[in-house]
């Protein structure tokens, strides 16, 4: 099954879930000393919905308070892609959401991927054509799919708190292959 094929499929849970995963992986640490994972009181409403819009609000408001170290543009999308979040936890507007939050994601890998590939490329990866990233966008397509599989396996069960710890780890895996290629990029600029 292709990515946008489970996105298409996914619960509420699921589509919440992944697309803050995908956000997850693109935050840049932040430089004030600022909570280093701002999107953990989501990943709490995640298994039910609950109090979403509250958690919402509060993540948005430590987002534009904190300072993330030198922003190339990223943390500023990631800001962007937090406010057009929904506040609904349904799954018609999370799904939307869900998706660009993708997009998002495989977007910024190109970004730092060797060669760089066209911004084209990213739907061809998401409807079966990974061969047409590079190897981190490739990398982040089999994570998204991934993800949206172990939250498959979770889907309609009250147990679903295990499915976000797994995709938890898997998420934190991410971030820490793209910040190794990023710090290695910022190395190779300052030379």
């Amino acid at each position: 099954m292709t990515l946008m094929e489970q996105i298409a499929r996914a619960d509420e849970r699921s589509l919440a879930a992944s697309a803050l995963a995908c956000l997850d992986r693109c935050l840049t640490p932040p430089d004030d000393g600022g909570d280093p994972e701002p999107l953990r009181p989501l990943w709490v409403s995640c298994e039910t919905g609950e109090q979403w819009a509250e958690h919402l609000d509060a993540v948005r408001a430590a987002m534009e308070g904190s300072a993330p170290a030198a922003d190339d543009g990223t943390a500023s999308r990631v800001r962007a892609m937090l406010g057009a979040a929904p506040r609904e936890f349904a799954a018609g507007p999370l799904r939307t959401w869900a998706d660009a939050c993708s997009l998002l994601a495989l977007d910024v890998h190109r970004e730092f991927d060797f060669p760089a590939g066209d911004a084209g490329a990213l739907e061809r990866c998401r409807t079966g054509g990974a061969a047409d990233g590079g190897p981190l966008v490739s990398g982040e397509v089999l994570r998204q799919t991934e993800i949206l599989d172990v939250l498959a396996e979770y889907a309609g069960t009250a147990g679903g708190g295990a499915g976000l710890r797994q995709v938890l780890d898997l998420s934190a895996e991410g971030r820490r292959v793209l910040r190794a290629v990023m710090s290695r990029r910022a190395r190779g600029r300052a030379r």
